[in-house]
């Protein structure tokens, strides 16, 4: 076939699949009308993993696996919207990674909530304000963020997901080259990852710290001889040419996030589970408390420590691993957790990123 007569397949093609899709969004429709009738949970994740791991193994390409994530991501959260929209609270502003990370999960379609801190996410979703809450929890160069550590240790919600997300800075603006340029706006630690890239092709040109990188897309909005040091999520909200991609100065910077809310998951066979616990302060008491994972060939995969709040120099220990607890051997670790420590609580067992 000739350029032409591939293109009108294609156009045949995308019919079908919109034809497909809206048959897809009946069923969905008819799936909520019976949810409500039974006050069934609408948003099953488990649900959604099943479907995406039947589809990775019946895909015979050439479409690559991720992008069978991102189109089917994109068809729940249509599908949820039909059904019961999702509200999602995020620690904003908008355009942040963080509202990033919670897109990537949920869906460009979820309702989308801005909080000003990550205890606000924390509190939104605790007074059912809000479903689910997406905080950040680590990053690959800066290490734990405490705060987020910390509400755990109180909060009766649960770890229901993760996210990890690539850190990448775009240089965003309306000017057509660098020289034109007079100052580039961002938060400070984007500005600190792009060192680097700035002292080498904008040496001259003087950064201004804001308190976000979506304020500095905003200032780059209004004024074209300004660039912001933001996202592509920044650059699609607030509509803005990337004069530079991906001008962070290390390649390999990424975030954890954490997803929060009142559901456990149940297993889907790639899990993690999140615990934390206190200790008696005597030789071994770690060593025989983590003993147990590896009696069972359990892999830590993240182990960190934090000051107790209520007692001066007593720690508290936060260990992520793999697996759910509600199998068997996860069953089995927890319980001797709990009796060789002084007190323990499971944050939540959920899919591996």
């Amino acid at each position: 076939m000739d350029l032409d007569e591939w293109r009108s397949r294609i156009n045949d093609l995308d019919s079908e699949i919109l034809d497909l899709l809206n048959h897809r969004a009946e069923a969905a429709l008819r799936i909520g009308e019976l949810k409500r009738q039974k006050g069934a949970e609408y948003f099953v994740p488990e649900r959604e993993f099943e479907i995406l791991a039947r589809l990775q193994r019946l895909n015979p390409g050439p479409f690559p696996a991720e992008g069978i994530l991102a189109v089917w991501r994109e068809i729940f959260s249509a599908a949820l919207a039909l059904e019961h929209p999702l509200s999602v609270t995020y620690l904003g502003p908008p355009a942040t990674f963080t509202h990033q990370a919670a897109e990537l999960r949920f869906g460009s379609l979820a309702r989308f909530v801005p909080a000003r801190s990550i205890g606000e996410v924390f509190d939104l979703v605790e007074r059912r304000q809000a479903d689910f809450g997406v905080v950040p929890v680590e990053n690959s160069t800066e290490g734990a963020v405490n705060v987020t550590l910390d509400r755990l240790v109180d909060s009766e919600l649960s770890i229901v997901g993760e996210v990890l997300l690539e850190i990448v800075h775009h240089l965003l603006s309306r000017a057509t080259d660098l020289a034109a340029l007079k100052a580039v706006y961002s938060h400070p630690q984007a500005l600190a990852q792009c060192r680097q890239w700035l002292t080498t092709n904008l040496g001259d040109v003087p950064s201004v710290e804001v308190s976000s990188t979506t304020a500095a897309a905003e200032r780059s909005r209004e004024d074209p001889w300004v660039a912001a040091i933001a996202s592509e999520l920044a650059a699609r909200l607030y509509d803005l040419p990337v004069l530079r991609a991906r001008i962070e100065d290390n390649p390999h910077n990424s975030t954890r996030f954490l997803v929060v809310g009142h559901r456990a998951m149940g297993p889907t066979g790639k899990d993690k589970t999140s615990i934390l616990f206190s200790m008696k302060n005597e030789p071994g008491s770690l060593y025989r408390i983590l003993e147990s994972f590896a009696a069972r060939g359990l892999n830590l995969t993240k182990i960190e420590s934090r000051p107790a709040k209520r007692r001066p120099w007593e720690y508290v220990i936060f260990v992520d691993f793999e697996g759910h607890r509600d199998t068997p051997l996860v069953e089995e670790v927890l319980a001797e957790v709990g009796r060789r420590s002084l007190f323990h609580k499971v944050l939540g067992s959920y899919p591996a990123a």
